[in-house]
């Protein structure tokens, strides 16, 4: 794994490999989901998560629109359809020395387009 987390993050959208995801979360990682009221605690409950909002988010029509980074952060602009509807969303992203994400915060709009979210995420998460 190379030391830029959202490199990294990158490659493991592209490929899906769960290797990378692994060694790109840190073990104390904190998801945060607008499907959830809840932040999820831990490497397992957000690889969990954040392979179902891939599977839910991450189809052919799924790009990155753009990018914004800091001192260990980042914000990552997307968009893409589900179930027929536009998704505006973003991701916040916080790294720690090592370049392993530490937290992880997604934001998605219109409501409409959340709700069909939810519902997908729910079916993907109980599987």
């Amino acid at each position: 794994m190379s030391g830029d987390a959202i490199a990294t993050w990158h490659a493991y959208v592209a490929t899906r490999a769960p290797a990378t995801l692994d060694a790109l979360l840190a073990d104390e990682v904190v998801f945060r989901s607008p499907a959830v009221h809840t932040a999820q605690q831990g490497k397992a409950l957000t690889a969990k998560y954040l392979t179902a909002a891939l599977e839910v988010l991450g189809g052919d029509d799924f790009r990155y629109t753009g990018e914004w980074r800091a001192e260990g952060s980042a914000v990552l602009e997307f968009r893409t359809q589900v179930d027929g509807l536009e998704v505006h969303g973003i991701d916040m992203i916080t790294w720690g020395a090592g370049g392993r994400i530490t937290e992880f915060t997604v934001m998605i709009r219109p409501l409409k387009a959340l709700n069909a979210v939810v519902a997908r995420m729910g079916a993907a998460l109980s599987k």
